[in-house]
């Protein structure tokens, strides 16, 4: 018997909803109407009742999903009975946005774990629907989710039917971001029509759960030039930019020595008035760790001293 069908037979008894279900694991439907299949098949038995309605335990499910909680609860119980017995390492995981604040923050962080310190340290730079799948089902202890602040009733109201505790670290709005050798650079103020000709590098993966992409496209990306370069990580984005002064990235606020590192400078848009927020996110069950706390505080420092 496959312990994952299990656990999510047991969520969709409890939402008595697929569609919910899935919501919660971030599992496609599909996968959970096979796993029930394949479940109620090795059992032989019928767990659930499907209807217009939703999912519903039969008799022989009642049974079965009583026993699954004690089965899990029991397997839970002995991974924290041995893990109780040994020394180990701690652990920090964190799924962030592009952001070179972050970056400069979780560097900072990393100069401060200690040499007696065993640790293993994950760091992940994505969307923010991926982040939200990191620390609700891939046991990514911290979160930090981006987004624009017309989506902030959508956003909240999702954190917290997903049981997240949600923090604001800041709000800002996007700078322009260019070689120095960049016609742009010289000047101050830049406008929407100084783009056109430009091109435009930016993140592939904007994401805005229940959107088309062309509607993402449209809200979070300024549509301010007719050629694009699509690129997935900030190391590509900055090599870019440095070697071809036609190119400009709508960012947040970037590290001076970073600038000077790649010969870039940042302008104001005026006509640019979206604002963003950066939103530090972890599960309601979960208590902040020494490591947490840590790269927390250096992550309010870099926001101070970058963004301001």
């Amino acid at each position: 018997m496959n312990l994952l069908h299990m656990k999510y037979a047991v969520v969709i008894a409890e939402t008595n909803s697929i569609n919910k279900a899935a919501e919660l694991l971030y599992v496609g439907q599909p996968t959970l109407s096979r796993a029930v299949k394949e479940l109620e098949s090795s059992l032989g038995v019928t767990i659930f009742e499907r209807s217009a309605k939703g999912m519903f335990l039969t008799p022989d499910g009642e049974t079965f999903i009583r026993y699954a909680k004690t089965v899990l609860r029991q397997v839970d119980a002995i991974e924290e009975m041995f893990q109780k017995g040994r020394v180990s390492k701690k652990r920090f995981s964190a799924s962030v946005p592009r952001a070179s604040y972050i970056a400069e923050a979780f560097a900072a962080f990393s100069k401060l774990i200690g040499k007696d310190t065993q640790a293993e340290i994950f760091y992940k730079e994505t969307n923010s629907m991926r982040t939200l799948r990191n620390v609700l089902q891939e046991n990514y202890k911290l979160g930090i989710v981006r987004y624009a602040e017309n989506y902030d009733k959508y956003y909240k109201a999702m954190m917290e039917e997903k049981g997240l505790e949600h923090e604001l670290i800041t709000k800002f709005r996007y700078v322009l971001l260019m070689s120095d050798s960049s016609p742009l650079a010289a000047k101050e103020n830049i406008t929407f029509d100084d783009l056109k000709d430009k091109i435009e590098i930016a993140h592939a993966d904007p994401y805005v759960p229940s959107l088309p992409f062309a509607q993402i496209k449209k809200e979070e990306l300024p549509d301010n030039s007719d050629r694009r370069i699509f690129v997935f990580e900030r190391a590509s984005q900055f090599e870019l930019l440095s070697q071809n002064p036609e190119t400009f990235m709508w960012v947040s606020s970037i590290p001076q020595k970073l600038l000077q590192r790649y010969g870039l400078t940042q302008r104001v848009c005026d006509e640019n008035r979206r604002v963003y927020k950066d939103v530090l996110i972890y599960r309601r069950d979960y208590t902040l760790g020494k490591l947490d706390n840590l790269f927390i505080e250096q992550l309010v420092k870099a926001k101070r001293d970058v963004i301001g």
